[in-house]
């Protein structure tokens, strides 16, 4: 991150001194994503699924329940699982793609705190290109070498064994492209972690416009590390989430219930 994007005064995430405190925190961030998903329109049918991890218990992390749409989702619908796809608190199903998917990449990367997939429109429609993403906007330099391409397509991940192998493609990186699926992020929180998968959706619809309107011209690869590193570190993922929680929690207060 270019330190000199940081001015005096801008927020920056949260420590706590309990758990609990921190276990409510990451909580309502998850509620929002949910309720901001359904108002960006990435809640087709029972698709899609946001996890974050339990502070106390990293093993376990917190998921929507299958078939609630994302819009009437607050913290007390949320579902609490293990690794070994057992419910710990909560009354309701999970996705078992979700499962799948998820329970793979939290067990291969200990850094990512949450992941996010969802078939949003854009997002499944560039996936059907096997292709990353250009850098052909300040927004997609985000994903500048940054985000890696599962290039088949074996149908609905049931198995943790197709979950593991999406968790090895994924890599490092923030981002992967699902051929013919759609789109999924992961970050160092909640918020992060949605803000690329907002971002990146946009992105996608960025560039299938550019290319159908005419021949897009590409930013310099120089250029493109250097606004990688300005605009794709941790914090401005987190950062740019802010503005959207505050929006949300305002217009629906509910979903903190």
């Amino acid at each position: 991150m270019d330190e000199r994007l940081i001015k005096p005064g801008l927020p920056q995430p949260p420590s706590f001194a309990r758990l609990s405190d921190e276990r409510l925190y990451r909580q309502q961030r998850l509620a929002a994503a949910f309720r901001l998903f359904a108002h960006f329109g990435f809640d087709e049918g029972v698709a899609g699924h946001i996890t974050v991890r339990d502070p106390e218990f990293p093993e376990r992390f917190w998921v929507n329940p299958f078939g609630m749409y994302f819009g009437h989702i607050r913290v007390s619908d949320l579902v609490l699982v293990n690794h070994q796809g057992e419910i710990l608190e909560g009354d309701r199903p999970i996705n078992a793609a979700g499962f799948a998917i998820h329970s793979q990449i939290h067990k291969a990367r200990p850094d990512v705190i949450a992941a996010v997939h969802t078939h949003s429109l854009y997002g499944k429609t560039w996936s059907t290109l096997g292709r990353l993403l250009d850098p052909l906007t300040q927004d997609a330099c985000a994903f500048y070498g940054d985000h890696a391409l599962l290039d088949d397509y074996t149908g609905v991940v049931l198995d943790v064994s197709e979950g593991e192998r999406l968790a090895r493609t994924l890599g490092n990186a923030k981002a992967i492209v699902l051929r013919n699926h759609g789109l999924l992020t992961v970050g160092h929180s909640v918020d992060e972690a949605s803000w690329w998968f907002i971002t990146m959706d946009r992105s996608c619809q960025s560039q299938l416009m550019a290319e159908a309107a005419g021949e897009p011209i590409s930013i310099a690869p120089e250029i493109a590390q250097l606004t990688y590193s300005q605009v794709g570190s941790h914090y401005m993922g987190w950062f740019s989430f802010q503005s959207l929680y505050e929006m949300i929690v305002r217009q629906q207060p509910d979903l903190l219930e």
